[in-house]
């Protein structure tokens, strides 16, 4: 198959647009909050600026580098091992809010569980690409493969953070199914993590509170269901147009995390549905564009990077609308690309540059 002279342009301008997009919604979205809390309506915005120009010059730089310097395991063990231990790190580091989700060194923060989703496709892209006709050795290649992931998500869920080890779960299980592992496979995977996602959603109390609030928000509308409330009132009166861009309503202090989690409220109450939409489309289709390049390389390696990649977002944009409009639990995680998170924006632009630079390989 031919080699493409330049990158994919649709998936390149697809980021640039959504990264752009970003910064005008935590703008919009946090401007009053910064101004209340630091002085300046900027604070949120610069800073997001900061790591969104450093991961935008990543992505370029990335996307220059053959993909293949990655398929080596002088790259990959090591990578897997900074991410753990860096996962192990921030039980050492003080917590904020009873977690301890990040290493924070001066005035900076640095959140592992963000590298540890490209981290967890790299290992499985670099392990399974030679086990595609091995894939009914259980112990030889389902085992081996699971480890490191599972390893990754029992300590993002000891931070606590579930909403990013079930983001990389769907990873690893994507991933697995792309490779042609057997359903009975994913059945007892699921019946050994069953009763393990239980106990974490019941009988953890503040997880037991927010699956009654999902279930019944107006039983504690002050209380456990005001988030989910919020959110829904935000949706609900932003109709088919919005108030209009910076004219929200919600975020003056009603809906929790305007900026980060719940970000994309914020763009139903300003933009409307047709705003919604928009953000949607645009995932959409960077998801076909990511997808595309995945089926059409002929390099496995390559296949199981651009659909691990390309999963990984997709995963998170839908845990994060459905959290927004209440068809999921309240969770923590951010909106790629667009809610607030130095970590998150900067990983996953070096992330597409690994991407972009794969979709150089097809026509």
């Amino acid at each position: 198959m031919a080699k493409r002279v330049g990158v994919d342009k649709w998936l390149f301008g697809t980021v640039l647009l959504l990264v752009l997009f970003g910064l005008v919604m935590v703008f919009s979205a946090s401007a009053v909050m910064a101004k209340s809390m630091f002085g300046s309506p900027y604070f949120f915005v610069t800073r997001q600026a900061i790591w969104a120009s450093l991961g935008l010059v990543a992505m370029v730089l990335l996307m220059k580098v053959d993909y293949r310097l990655y398929n080596n395991p002088k790259v990959v063990f090591p990578a897997v091992g900074i991410t753990a231990l860096c996962l192990t790190v921030v039980f050492a580091m003080r917590d904020s809010h009873n977690t301890h989700r990040w290493i924070k060194f001066g005035g900076a923060s640095f959140q592992p569980s963000e590298l540890a989703k490209p981290v967890l496709v790299l290992f499985l892209a670099y392990f399974l690409q030679t086990r595609i006709h091995q894939m009914e050795d259980w112990k030889g290649t389902i085992l081996r493969a699971a480890a490191p992931p599972l390893f990754f998500i029992a300590l993002i869920l000891k931070e606590p953070d579930l909403g990013t080890a079930m983001v990389c779960a769907g990873v690893l299980v994507l991933m697995l199914y792309l490779a042609g592992a057997q359903t009975r496979y994913f059945l007892i995977g699921f019946a050994g993590a069953a009763p393990v996602l239980y106990y974490l959603l019941f009988h953890v109390a503040w997880r037991r509170a927010r699956m009654l609030a999902f279930v019944n928000p107006e039983a504690d509308p002050r209380g456990s269901g005001f988030h989910i409330l919020q959110s829904l009132i935000a949706v609900g009166t932003g109709g088919v147009y919005g108030h209009g861009l910076m004219e929200g309503i919600q975020k003056l202090f009603y809906l929790p995390e305007p900026h980060t989690d719940f970000i994309f409220a914020n763009v139903c109450e300003e933009l409307g549905l047709i705003g919604a939409l928009f953000v949607v489309a645009l995932f959409c289709m960077l998801g076909y564009r990511g997808l595309r390049t995945a089926f059409l390389t002929t390099d496995p390696f390559a296949r199981f990077m651009a659909f691990g990649l390309t999963t990984a977002i997709l995963i998170q944009a839908f845990f994060n609308i459905s959290v927004v409009l209440a068809l999921l639990p309240t969770k923590g995680i951010p909106l790629p690309f667009i809610s607030n998170g130095g970590t998150s924006v900067f990983i996953t632009l070096a992330g597409m540059g690994v991407l972009l630079n794969i979709s150089r390989e097809i026509d």
